[in-house]
């Protein structure tokens, strides 16, 4: 998205569209999003707003998951990070009741990383394996568990390439906010919101 001081029509024309609105919050669920809506200078096209990670956002808002019996979980900080207000580890916990434990390392996915450098991907993720498996001795002191331990994320580049992980290590991944959806709205979360989101809970804006 180009930067409004290089293009003013542009942000003109979005202002124009949208001040009716009266946008003050603008939530992102990808770093890469957030980096570029920043560059993007909504607080000039629309004073006083802001643009959050929707991991913050649901914090601020006080919602949290509470009583989860025998789940486990890492967090993977990814290389573009859209949290910027609060420490990564602290949203985490916050939102999944605590005992969440951060697992270091890159994912060795990173956009286009992993299709042009196969080589070098390998390798980090050789390493990231190793970091897993270091976290899962932590968590469960080696002992069989009930439910998978699941490492979660705020990045949807990320949650491809911990996937891969899956097999070797017997965890699964996830988003945060996903796991959340889950537990707090049910299994039929995601039907349930595409209904209603056909069903006139989303207006389409023509720029």
């Amino acid at each position: 998205m180009p930067s409004p001081r290089k293009t003013g029509c542009c942000s003109t024309a979005l202002a124009t569209t949208l001040n009716y609105l009266d946008i003050k919050t603008v939530v992102v669920s990808c770093g890469t999003c957030y980096d570029q809506l920043a560059k993007y200078h909504f607080d000039e096209i629309f004073p006083g707003s802001r643009v959050i990670d929707i991991h913050e956002y649901l914090m601020e808002k006080g919602l949290k998951l509470d009583g989860l019996s025998g789940q486990k979980y890492m967090y993977h900080d990814p290389c573009h990070t859209p949290i910027k207000l609060y420490q990564p580890l602290q949203v985490a916990n916050s939102l999944l009741g605590g005992g969440v434990i951060q697992n270091d390392r890159c994912c060795g996915e990173s956009g286009t990383f992993a299709a042009a450098r196969p080589d070098i991907a390998t390798q980090v993720r050789s390493r990231k394996e190793e970091e897993i498996n270091k976290d899962l001795a932590k968590l469960t002191g080696g002992e069989p568990q009930a439910k998978p331990v699941k490492i979660l994320t705020s990045c949807p580049s990320c949650l491809q390439g911990l996937s891969r992980y899956s097999p070797d290590t017997a965890t699964e991944a996830d988003y945060i906010v996903v796991e959340m959806a889950k537990h707090l709205l049910g299994d039929n979360w995601m039907k349930d919101y595409v209904e209603k989101a056909r069903n006139g809970g989303i207006e389409r804006v023509l720029l």
